[in-house]
């Protein structure tokens, strides 16, 4: 056994357990990260020769004062101490390779998460890695979290919705890497020599989820001047909610990856795809969140309607204008899903107010959620090509491509004798551009969607009124 599992009494005793990042110690171990994190390259590397760059026993020192602290906090989490022990060895390996490529390989084989799926209880986790939506380089990071496991939501893992890998967890400290857009802490980010044969967990941060989904449909709200549901409006007001709802949405979007009729590997890892696909592949997954979530509401479940709503505010809201327009796969599933609500009159946008017809949005979102599934599940019929175009079929009924589009004038106007990756590079960085609707929108929701980089639950800076002042 690598983990001490808690159980228990000694589960009962987590919510006294002392924080971590409460111990002096973990301020320690913090600033002796941050010095070091810039002195990594890309890779993880730190190059002595660059300009500005330490002496190697200025960098064994701070590698020094990050192992003291991991070994002076580990007491306080014996369910991690095997984890720990490699995490040193492998931190002390580093510096012994004179600050190479760091291989973290043994730490990562070494940490089980979701081996011990208990409500509360605290990780410390240092690794160099890039944070998704964050630090695109491999730097070391530290973050001291917590898992969010309550019982009703075991329950609903153990009976409904299988997914003995994923990990709900929240916010206690974070460095530099983390004060970014990333919510995930994902294996597959972290600098090893070699993949492992299988990854064993990944985390999702729920509370930075809840947050940011808060910030950005209160602002939303009052710009468009959408009416919501009393129950609704609740929800958005309550962080705890929030977390509840997107805990839930997560753990069943991400089984959904490997489940369902897939024409093959739904996660489409190291293939190179037209981005509608990846796009696709998304929304699918948060609208077969959504059906589950219907069916729970109607089964008297407390989190299905919450969870139907944070899929359609995050994804008609906040995914389409945030981030760049370069392939921008989550924005294009929030164009479509806002589009697909809108021609089958669920949403109007009349009088320079957003209306939704709330009896309907189910049943008109779980009719896109089939149309979805009906492609997939002829694509397994389908070769590669045929495939892609018919999902780009499928998007551009809906959304209006790029007049300078390729693909939009079907296969005759592409070299079809290349393989399918190669007609890839004719894909525009943004084939499916903004509509007008959207182009204002994202200029009015702009700050908002800025300020919640780094964004905690606890200090967000929201007041989160809908109604009142954004900012407090």
């Amino acid at each position: 056994m690598t983990e001490i599992l808690v159980k228990g009494a000694d589960a009962a005793a987590i919510s006294t357990a002392q924080s971590v990042a409460e111990h002096s110690a973990w301020p320690r171990l913090k600033n002796a990260v941050e010095e070091i994190r810039p002195w990594q390259s890309a890779d993880g590397s730190i190059d002595f020769d660059a300009e500005g760059a330490p002496t190697r026993a200025a960098a064994e020192a701070a590698v020094e004062r990050v192992v003291a602290a991991v070994e002076e906090l580990s007491p306080l989490l014996p369910h991690g101490a095997a984890y720990h022990r490699a995490l040193v060895a492998d931190l002390r390996a580093w510096a012994d390779g004179a600050f190479g490529v760091p291989d973290f390989l043994d730490s990562l084989l070494a940490f089980h998460p979701a081996a011990n799926r208990v409500d509360g209880l605290q990780h410390l986790v240092v690794f160099p890695m890039y944070t998704q939506n964050g630090n695109p380089d491999r730097n070391l990071e530290a973050v001291v979290l917590r898992m969010v496991w309550p019982e009703w939501l075991a329950e609903l893992e153990r009976t409904r919705y299988d997914n003995p890998l994923f990990c709900g967890i929240t916010f206690e400290d974070f460095t530099a890497g983390y004060d970014t857009n990333s919510a995930v802490l994902f294996p597959e980010t972290i600098a090893v020599r070699e993949a492992p044969e299988r990854f064993t967990w990944g985390g999702i941060f729920c509370d930075r989820e809840a947050a940011r989904f808060r910030a950005v449909t209160t602002a939303a709200v009052d710009v468009l001047g959408l009416e919501l549901p009393e129950d609704i409006r609740a929800m958005v007001e309550d962080q705890q909610r929030c977390q509840e709802a997107f805990v839930l949405w997560d753990m069943v979007h991400d089984r959904t990856h490997s489940h369902g009729d897939l024409p093959f590997d739904p996660f489409m890892i190291k293939q190179r795809q037209p981005f509608w696909m990846y796009g696709l592949e998304e929304l699918r997954c948060d609208l077969t969140a959504f059906k589950a979530a219907v069916q729970l509401e109607a089964d008297g479940v407390a989190q299905g309607r919450d969870v139907q709503y944070a899929v359609l505010f995050d994804r008609m809201f906040r995914f389409p204008v945030t981030g760049e327009r370069v392939r921008n796969y989550d924005g294009l599933g929030g164009q479509l899903l806002f589009a697909y609500l809108h021609q089958h009159d669920v949403v109007r946008w009349t009088d320079n107010t957003l209306k939704i017809d709330w009896e309907r949005a189910p049943q008109v979102t779980n009719q896109l959620c089939a149309e979805i599934e009906k492609l997939y599940r002829d694509g397994i019929d389908r070769p590669k090509l045929v495939h892609w175009f018919a999902a780009y079929e499928l998007v551009s009924t809906y959304l209006a491509p790029h007049p300078g589009s390729r693909w939009a004038k079907g296969p005759d106007a592409l070299d079809l004798s290349q393989p399918p990756r190669k007609l890839v590079d004719d894909v525009l960085p943004d084939e499916f551009p903004l509509s007008m609707f959207y182009e204002a929108l994202g200029k009015k929701l702009k700050k908002v969607i800025a300020s919640t980089k780094g964004i905690r639950a606890s200090s967000s800076g929201f007041t989160f009124e809908i109604g009142a002042s954004k900012t407090a």
